[in-house]
């Protein structure tokens, strides 16, 4: 175990799955991963081509190429470099290419702001990626190898997003268990896939589609991502026995067995979460979390089969749809409970835009909200922690 920052842990994390092409253009917060990564290269730590290139649509645009000629393909990036590469996004996809890619999660402008939201990669939620969100440096830096084992899978066969909180976590330096050669190749295997782009065997990727055949291309892609929820609980439970180290698959969950109110979330925020519960469950309060790792594919199974006893659901969202008032979260939890036998209320709480804090007292205001519900008393979605004297 060693004191590292989030992004050297990433870095290194990426190093030990071995990548033939990286290629990355600079972004704020996540220039300090491939600036490890190019430092790599250049002291020989690593046998890959290093791609500069003048944007991040250039830098998913070489992936594709690369990908596509059977190269294990490596990059990171964050808000506009992410919504810059929004059309390139949809073709890794559909052409089924298993690209692995670090989001470190900030706000889109404008207003300019380069702190911690996720509307960055919230917005490309339909594009076909697989999204995988951490919760702690650890997490973040094992999650990795574990994207590139489920999205090579030949079931699967999507490119994958390893999301983190900007800043929180990438800039953070805190205890990590860093990865090991051995155990890495032990557990991923080298990347070799059945159709590459070969002069000696040529064929097309990505190539015209008419109305007569385009449906049954996206039905392939939807029945991929089925695949993909049993892969990524089962790479999860691999992943344990190789490392020990175990972070849910598709979720996790704390204190949830007895708890009548249940918080749901993604990302760094599920540590206040906890901590908040701690605090109350002292003071006799029935309250659980539940945590989403795998927003896509999103696990609506297994969020019902958790919810089963809750009598109030919380979700908390760091993005917004805009003119649906409410985050994407609460959207997605209120479709999987429709038409079920679960009646049971779903609040929805916007916060953490920007970067704002979201501190313990926050969380209590949150809860306490929640607890009007037997009064009849319901907010189904709000912004929390608004500064009145600014609306």
């Amino acid at each position: 175990m060693v004191v590292v920052e989030g992004s050297y842990a990433v870095a290194h994390s990426v190093k030990m799955c071995k990548p033939n092409v990286i290629s990355a253009y600079p972004i704020t917060p996540q220039t300090h991963i491939v600036e490890d990564l190019s430092q790599f290269v250049a002291d020989g730590e690593m046998s890959c081509e290093y791609m500069n290139v003048e944007s991040e649509f250039s830098a998913i645009s070489a992936l594709i190429g690369a990908s596509a000629a059977g190269a294990r393909t490596y990059s990171s990036t964050t808000s506009q470099g992410l919504a810059l590469m929004h059309e390139a996004l949809f073709n890794a996809s559909g052409m089924r290419l298993p690209v692995v890619m670090t989001v470190v999660n900030r706000a889109l402008s404008a207003p300019i702001n380069i702190w911690n939201d996720q509307q960055d990669s919230i917005s490309q939620r339909d594009t076909g990626w697989i999204q995988l969100y951490a919760e702690d440096v650890q997490e973040s830096a094992d999650m990795t190898p574990q994207l590139y084992k489920i999205a090579e899978d030949e079931e699967v066969l999507l490119p994958a997003m390893s999301c983190m909180d900007g800043f929180i976590l990438s800039h953070v330096y805190e205890p990590v268990i860093l990865l090991e050669q051995s155990l890495t190749d032990e557990f991923l295997p080298p990347f070799s896939p059945e159709f590459v782009l070969d002069p000696e065997n040529p064929m097309s990727f990505g190539a015209f589609a008419d109305p007569s055949t385009y449906t049954e291309f996206r039905y392939k892609q939807e029945k991929a991502m089925e695949a993909a929820l049993l892969k990524i609980e089962e790479v999860a439970n691999e992943f344990n026995e190789v490392y020990g180290r175990y972070y849910g698959g598709l979720i996790d969950s704390y204190l949830l067995d007895d708890a009548e109110i249940v918080i749901m979330a993604m990302g760094s925020v599920i540590g206040t979460i906890k901590d908040t519960i701690d605090m109350l469950r002292k003071e006799g309060e029935s309250i659980g979390l539940l945590k989403i790792r795998s927003f896509r594919p999103f696990p609506v199974e297994a969020i019902r089969t958790a919810l089963k006893n809750a009598k109030v659901v919380i979700t908390l969202d760091k993005n917004i749809s805009i003119g649906k008032n409410e985050g994407a979260l609460c959207t997605e939890v209120k479709a999987c409970l429709y038409n079920t036998n679960l009646r049971v209320p779903v609040i929805g709480f916007m916060l953490g835009h920007g970067g704002r804090d979201i501190p313990i007292s926050t969380i209590v205001k949150i809860i306490n909200k929640a607890k009007l519900v037997e009064k009849g008393i319901f907010v189904e979605s709000e912004f929390a922690d608004l500064r009145e004297e600014l609306i």
